[in-house]
């Protein structure tokens, strides 16, 4: 669809330049029926300029190419009035253009306030003090040798992780095929906090824009599609404040020195099991970390709100490792899955890797 759309601009823009050869009449256009004076003409090759670099840059997804956009599109949709009953047909792909590019700005928009969320988001504290033997001996068992395997022992402690991954996910349980989602991810360990940002293909030309965040203590998700239309919006009330504390929690495997870190308690179960317990101001939630004799986890499992308000009830979401891989020296889960348990059966909603991680962005 990209070069499909290319090629439209392109050509629209080719259209307009006949007009600058027709005014100067560098040659013989007998099937352009159009009548255009040479000070005319020059606007005619002004808009064919634009319209070229408009192209040019949708081509190399400058993030800016709409403003190109909407400067070709006021200049050709002048001229074309200005030779309706000939030219009428050009408005056709202007129109296309338009909406393409209003869809782009609004896309423009949303990634910005992302971008200042996580600008806000990164931790201006001081950096934490690496974990050691006798800095971990009060964790239960199974934790010891998780960090022990993460390979988090002696290291700087993670403050800040920012994660590429990938996704494919069903939004409903009766759902039969997958959707594809990339999504970025910077979660902060002191204060703890995440901005999570998802692009999800819904279908060849369409597709929804999304934004989960958790910062002191409170949890906020919006969903666009298009990037334009809100779908779906929640958040600042006490139960998603809490599903979103315990997302948070979950992924402690992508940043596990925060284990030691004064909002988590935990209490030991068996030599594999314990529990987590965090609290942030007036919110609190807790889950179960499941760890192999190795030390690798091998799941998380929360009793955790799947909406919010007076009627909100409580699922068990299991978030189960399916593989290991060394990031910078540390081994995290690459790829997981998440489910929710309910009466009518599990709705494994989401399968994920992680492509790239980098830790301690300040």
């Amino acid at each position: 669809m990209k070069t499909v759309f290319t090629l439209l601009i392109l050509l629209h823009a080719l259209i307009h330049l006949l007009g600058f050869v027709k005014a100067f009449q560098f040659a013989e256009l007998k099937d352009f029926p159009l009548q255009i004076s040479k000070p005319v003409g020059l606007f005619w090759l002004g808009s064919a300029m634009v319209l070229l670099t408009t192209g040019f840059f949708y081509f190399k997804e400058n993030p800016y190419w709409w403003l190109f956009a909407f400067v070709g599109l006021i200049l050709s949709q002048v001229l074309i009035i200005s030779q309706w009953s000939a030219a009428k047909f050009g408005t056709l792909p202007n129109l296309i253009i338009l909406v393409v590019a209003i869809i782009s700005y609004a896309q423009f928009n949303f990634e910005k306030k992302i971008a200042e969320e996580i600008r806000e988001t990164l931790p201006s504290s001081d950096p934490l003090l690496p974990l050691t033997e006798s800095s971990i001996q009060h964790l239960p068992i199974s934790v010891r040798r998780w960090l022990q395997y993460s390979g988090v022992i002696g290291r700087p402690a993670i403050q800040s992780v920012y994660m590429q991954q990938s996704y494919q996910l069903k939004l409903k349980p009766e759902q039969k095929n997958w959707y594809t989602a990339n999504a970025t991810q910077l979660s902060v360990t002191n204060p703890p906090s995440f901005v999570w940002s998802v692009d999800v293909q819904m279908m060849p030309l369409l597709y929804a824009f999304g934004r989960d965040k958790f910062v002191e203590g409170k949890g906020e998700m919006l969903i666009k599609l298009l990037s334009l239309l809100p779908v779906a919006k929640d958040g600042y009330n006490p139960q998603f404040n809490e599903a979103a504390l315990q997302r948070f929690l979950g992924e402690l495997v992508w940043y596990p020195s925060a284990a030691v870190l004064d909002y988590i308690e935990w209490e030991e179960i068996d030599n594999n099991k314990a529990e987590a317990t965090m609290t942030i101001g007036q919110t609190k939630g807790k889950g179960v970390f499941e760890f192999d004799d190795e030390g690798k986890l091998l799941q998380f499992t929360a009793n955790r709100y799947m909406s919010s308000g007076a009627d909100a009830i409580k699922k068990d979401w299991v978030v189960r490792t399916l593989s290991y891989k060394e990031f910078n020296g540390v081994q995290l889960p690459n790829k997981c899955n998440a489910t929710w348990v309910l009466e009518s059966g599990d709705w494994t909603w989401a399968l994920f890797e992680v492509d790239s991680v980098v830790f301690n962005i300040h």
